[in-house]
């Protein structure tokens, strides 16, 4: 029996990894966060093979005694933003001696992971920072088709928001962390400056409607370079899911940028409360799409554009499928791998694909 403590169970996405995780037969669940009633409430929804367990839990006090009494084998970190957080959690998981896996999607936090390689093989467990859809499935469509080409050399690709998801101050704070602020992607070969939400265009997204699409800092900007060393050119955007909120977010992101308003990431709650007033003019449907583009193995120009639509809100369960996947490798032995990393190789698109099949999600590839 694996035992895997989800911190921030209750939460949107601990909710959902939760949901996925409590049907096999090899996992007993752990579900913690600092309201024990929202906890035990979540363990009477379950529909468990192992009976779940809850804790009073608050990763800034007392988390290695914690980890200590509760004895987990695999720790699933979703209390974000991660953006400014430290390694707190997976430090107290490498001393524990069990394997942590997170959903960040803070650039440097990401990044950086790999500063704690050396005491997780050590130790012999595994830390997996970023897994979720960036760079988790980003990087399994780049796997999938990069052997395609001669030479890759450009991505372009971008996620559209749905207006009706189950969206928190956390991921508000993520949002809202980078607007108007400055940040590096690799431009025909070097690194260069961008600011946050700003670089307007729109997209039309297959099986939704146009939407608009602002510049994101993600860790795909960072590790790509690195991981795919013929690429030339990244570029990712994300819009919002109605297009006056877009508007309203790239106007104030262009004030911060010029210093003419204060940084956005301190008025989260406010952005958080305004956005539920435009809920009647939007959907639970989101998109997302890759377009790869470089030359074929005869030298002429290729492209692949691949492309998935989700609908009443099933694209929250995107995001949080590589971190129930790599857990259940985990609990099953498949994955030998110690040390720290960022989830770039450890879940394949067919993988992916496969545990997004029960929702309404649907994709396709063109060529």
């Amino acid at each position: 029996m694996t035992r895997v403590l989800i911190i921030g169970g209750y939460g949107t996405f601990g909710q959902l990894i939760a949901r996925q995780l409590a049907r096999d037969e090899t996992i007993q669940l752990i579900i913690a966060g600092r309201d024990e009633s929202r906890a035990i409430a979540l363990i009477g929804k379950l529909d468990a093979k192992n009976r779940p367990g809850a804790i009073v839990l608050d990763i800034n006090q007392g988390l290695k005694e914690a980890l200590f009494d509760i004895r987990p084998d695999v720790v699933i970190h979703t209390s974000g933003p991660y953006q400014g957080q430290g390694y707190l959690v997976a430090r107290a998981c490498i001393e524990w001696g069990c394997h942590y896996i997170d959903l960040a999607d803070g650039r440097d936090f990401v990044a950086g992971i790999s500063s704690l390689h050396k005491a997780a093989r050590e130790r012999g467990v595994l830390v997996c920072a970023g897994a979720s859809s960036v760079p988790g499935l980003s990087s399994a469509v780049i796997d999938e088709y990069k052997d395609q080409f001669k030479k890759l050399d450009t991505l372009e690709y971008g996620i559209a928001v749905a207006q009706l998801s189950n969206r928190g101050l956390a991921t508000t704070s993520a949002v809202l962390s980078y607007a108007g602020k400055s940040f590096k992607t690799l431009i025909n070969g070097q690194m260069q400056s961008i600011y946050g939400w700003l670089g307007l265009q729109s997209r039309r997204f297959w099986g939704l409607n146009n939407r608009l699409l602002g510049n994101c800092d993600i860790p795909d900007l960072e590790l790509f370079p690195s991981f795919y060393p013929d690429l030339q050119n990244i570029r990712f955007q994300a819009g919002l899911g109605v297009k006056i909120l877009h508007i309203f977010l790239w106007m104030f992101s262009a004030l911060a940028r010029h210093r003419l308003f204060p940084t956005l990431e301190p008025l989260a709650r406010h952005f958080l409360k305004i956005s539920y007033l435009f809920d009647c003019f939007g959907s639970g449907d989101s998109g997302f799409y890759m377009k790869l583009s470089g030359s074929a193995k005869d030298g002429s120009p290729k492209f692949i554009v691949f492309e998935l639509v989700a609908r009443d809100g099933d694209g929250l369960n995107i995001p949080i499928m590589p971190a129930a996947l790599i857990t259940r490798k985990l609990a099953r032995g498949q994955i030998s791998a110690t040390g720290a990393f960022p989830c770039i190789g450890f879940v394949t698109l067919e993988e992916y694909l496969s545990g997004l099949r029960e929702f309404q999600i649907t994709w396709r590839t063109q060529r």
